[in-house]
């Protein structure tokens, strides 16, 4: 245990921001499980609305720190190769 005060409220942050992180970490998979889902089903019009759930949820992780840009930048690309792989 912290014995700082300063260490004490850092340590009740980072367990704020984890369960935060973890939250939107677990929506970018849920919603990316969704969309594979659609894509194996060959539904277009689903994968597409489900692609742009996804590029919001991952630009958001970005924008708060998250993940990284990188990581977010190529799972975009990936998804929309095989959304626009669809018949």
């Amino acid at each position: 245990m912290p014995n700082m005060k300063s260490a004490k409220k850092r340590l009740i942050t980072s367990a704020k921001a984890r369960i935060r992180n973890k939250s939107r970490r677990t929506a970018i998979k849920t919603t990316e499980k969704k969309l594979r889902q659609a894509i194996d089903a060959s539904d277009k019009a689903q994968a597409v609305e489900l692609l742009k759930s996804v590029f919001s949820k991952l630009d958001k992780a970005v924008k708060v720190n998250t993940i990284h840009k990188n990581k977010a930048s190529r799972k975009k690309a990936r998804l929309q190769k095989l959304v626009s792989s669809i018949a």
